[in-house]
């Protein structure tokens, strides 16, 4: 199984933005498939406060070859001084999904 599969994971404020990134990334071919799933309420300090706010979680499939691309478009399309960009390997998976994700993004694009 080819462990050069990542998940990452970011947050958005709202739909709009999570689809404006979701479908920059795809449309791109820098990510294989993006889910968006609302309703996640975060808790956090930041500079110093307390935070709280709704946002929507993506969840990105790609291959470890299109990271940096990946990061440098959220980090482009996000109106968030500082946000979450996590990228996790993926250790195991259903191999025929994780070759897909592999061969949807060309490698030209990485």
């Amino acid at each position: 199984m080819d462990k050069d599969a990542l998940l990452i994971i970011s947050s958005a404020p709202d739909s709009a933005t999570s689809e404006k990134i979701a479908n920059a990334l795809v449309e791109q071919d820098l990510a294989a498939c993006v889910n968006i799933l609302p309703g996640v309420r975060s808790i956090y300090k930041w500079q110093g406060k307390m935070t709280a706010g709704d946002e929507q979680l993506l969840l990105i499939k790609a291959p470890q070859s299109a990271y940096v691309a990946i990061e440098q478009q959220i980090k482009a399309m996000h109106p968030y001084e500082l946000p979450e960009i996590i990228a996790v390997s993926i250790e195991a998976g259903l191999p025929a999904y994780l070759d897909w994700v592999m061969e949807r993004v060309p490698n030209e694009s990485q």
